[in-house]
């Protein structure tokens, strides 16, 4: 060791030259020299471990730090940082979790752990902390991660964050906070975020002018995709799937990009250019993106890819994913609808019915889609009391005016009245006990009360009409059902209550006459027969009654002139046709001539063939004034026509005699 000694210094000063520089390889080399001296330098051990990871040589370092256990006690940000670049995710939050006092760097990487494994509250939190805890030159880039945090709790965790109004200085800021609006279902709001993002980003590459057109696509990518989503979720269709395949062409680099827009696009073309959508979805379903897309992605990737088997017909494979996505989701009953839906179209709907029956059973608080579901395949199948028994067992939800509309209409269709009446005594009573006086009890009364009274039930429609008018004494349309109702079976209690009604005078109060009576011109006739009086005195008859007289004969009516009539340019209007000098007979049937004259002649019309009459034959007509043909007109303008387009203009076709001889 005496010997070896004097050798370090040199060896470190080499070592700190070659970092400095950042030429990590010769750096490396220098780290072992002296490790080879003294294995117990933990300064050189140190800077082995910082040069492999910055030659991405993650796992010599991690090797390296299993080897040599008394040095790696105090480096473990650096073994954290090596788990976290491999993906070993879970094992780079256990090596942080066990750093007794981590500094900021520390808790850094832990936000950056944190945020890959979803657990954005913590995250969040985090760097709230590290913002007000440090001031650095990195403070800019904390901020960003903050609001990329934020948008993913919006977003992912679908919880309400408010603005933190951070400034929007960069595109990647602009981008997190187009995120953050598009969670909160503000899509407009985030188009014009993105829109200003991409002007942002394009400024930033115009100070470098080594920057070349392909990677300013790429860096744009990212961008572009979110965009072409917010335009499809505007139902701007067009225009995303124009985005769409503008960003696949120029084939980005980040793997994760292409699949969200592979799965996007598959989504627009639904059940057409299947080829197309299998392609682009074996792409987004790809092993390596496992790190790239986060949970709630490969999620909705994988059912899309699942309706992409139901829309192709391939039963198998759509049955096969469903049970894995249902074993991967228990929660979620969208694998457990495709599933229905293919045994549906297998014409197997018994099976489908089961099979969502049996789910509701083990999670119960999915019934509502799932019940539906069975309601409309029932309906669909003629089983309309099966589609009713649906409907109600969807727990309080059978209590909405909607569902309550639909089961009554169902079981009037079936003549079932009683059933129908139960339904809507039994919808009453419960917002009588759970939502008393609010609109919708008040709207299920009037319908039961209007419902009794077309089925002839009286009595019941006047206590319904009796607790609407407690809820609403002054409303004269209340009263009169009601006396309506009391007439049927108790007369005495009508007359009593109709003292109630208000008098004409207050019910003509906010009466508009000019309006009604414009509302009634507009809905009676738009002529009108003028009757003219006619002052006839009545002779006496021959037995002293009364004889109106005959109404005079109706004059006939004079014929309407044209409109634009001039008697200047026609002083011969008023002679019979046939005398006027311009009159040139009857035009000839052409059809009479047909098959007349030797075979094979035909007579060729007067002016359109003949070339001396002038005129460049047929021209195209110009488009109207300031408007171009759209590409797709003219194209179809360029072409010729079909042949059931095609009118000739002159040729005729020439029938055979039956029975002639040539």
């Amino acid at each position: 060791m005496a010997q070896t000694t004097p050798n370090l210094p040199a060896l470190y000063a080499e070592l700190k030259k070659f970092g400095q520089n950042q030429e990590f390889e010769k750096a490396l080399k220098f780290s072992n020299k002296i490790l080879q001296e003294d294995a117990g330098e933990s300064a050189a051990f140190h800077c082995k471990i910082v040069c492999l990871s910055k030659l991405d040589r993650f796992d010599e370092a991690l090797t390296a730090l299993h080897k040599a256990k008394a040095h790696a006690s105090g480096l473990k940000f650096e073994k954290a940082y090596c788990e976290y670049r491999l993906n070993r995710t879970m094992e780079a939050l256990s090596t942080l979790r066990s750093v007794e006092k981590p500094d900021n760097r520390t808790n850094e990487l832990l936000a950056q752990v944190l945020y890959r494994l979803e657990q954005y509250e913590e995250c969040y939190q985090l760097y709230k902390n590290l913002i007000q805890n440090s001031e650095d030159e990195y403070d800019e880039e904390r901020e960003t991660n903050l609001s990329a945090v934020l948008a993913s709790r919006q977003l992912w965790d679908e919880v309400d964050m408010d603005d933190p109004g951070l400034q929007e200085e960069s595109y990647e800021m602009c981008y997190n906070m187009a995120c953050y609006l598009i969670g909160r279902k503000d899509f407009h709001g985030a188009e014009k975020k993105l829109r200003k993002a991409e002007v942002y980003c394009r400024k930033m590459f115009e100070d470098d002018s080594e920057a070349t057109e392909e990677e300013i696509q790429d860096e744009l990518a990212i961008i572009r995709v979110q965009l072409a989503f917010v335009l499809q979720k505007l139902q701007r269709t067009e225009e995303a799937l124009g985005i769409y395949n503008q960003v696949m062409k120029h084939k980005p680099s980040d793997a994760g990009i292409s699949a969200v827009a592979s799965n996007n696009i598959v989504t627009l073309n639904k059940d057409q250019n299947v080829f197309d959508s299998k392609k682009k979805m074996k792409s987004a379903t790809s092993d390596s993106l496992k790190h790239k897309l986060t949970s709630k992605q490969r999620q909705s990737i994988n059912i899309n890819q699942c309706l992409l088997h139901l829309h192709t017909n391939q039963a198998d494979q759509c049955h096969s994913l469903a049970a894995k996505l249902k074993t991967q989701f228990p929660e979620l009953p969208t694998p457990v609808l495709v599933d229905a839906a293919q045994y549906v179209k297998d014409k197997d709907y018994k099976r489908a019915i089961q099979l969502m029956q049996d789910y509701t059973k083990v999670h119960p608080g999915q019934a509502v889609k799932i019940q539906l579901a069975s309601a409309q395949i029932h309906l669909v199948h003629g089983e309309v009391y099966q589609a009713c028994d649906a409907l109600k067992s969807i727990g309080d939800l059978q209590y909405r005016p909607g569902v309550v509309s639909a089961l009554v209409t169902l079981y009037v269709s079936q003549e079932d009245n009683d059933s129908a009446s139960e339904v809507l005594d039994r919808t009453v009573k419960w917002y009588q006990k759970n939502q008393a006086n609010s609109a919708d009890h008040l709207l299920m009364t009037r319908a039961n009360a209007n419902f009794q009274l077309k089925n002839g039930n009286p009595r019941q429609a006047a206590a319904m009409l009796e607790d609407l008018r407690r809820s609403q004494p002054n409303d004269p349309h209340t009263l009169a059902q009601l006396i309506s109702a009391y007439s049927q079976f108790d007369p005495e209690k009508a007359q009593l209550i109709s003292h109630d009604l208000p008098s004409v005078k207050t019910l003509a109060q906010n009466v508009d006459v000019d309006a009604v009576e414009a509302a009634f011109s507009t809905l009676g006739p738009k002529y009108m027969k003028r009757v003219q009086k006619t002052d006839t005195q009545p002779s006496p008859g021959p037995s002293g009654d009364m004889i109106i007289q005959k109404a005079k004969r109706k004059k006939r009516k004079k014929g309407k002139l044209p409109k634009n009539l001039d008697a200047e340019q026609d002083p011969e209007r008023w002679l019979p046709r046939r005398e006027r000098s311009y009159y040139r007979g009857k035009r000839k049937d052409k059809k009479k001539d047909i098959g007349k004259g030797t075979q094979g002649s035909a007579s060729l019309p007067s002016g359109d063939m003949d070339a001396s009459k002038g005129g460049s034959g047929s021209e195209a007509s110009s488009p109207r004034p300031g408007s171009a043909p759209s590409p797709i007109a003219s194209a179809a303008a360029a072409l010729p026509q079909g042949p059931r387009q095609q009118k000739p203009a002159q040729a005729q076709k020439k029938k055979k005699k039956k029975g002639s001889k040539w």
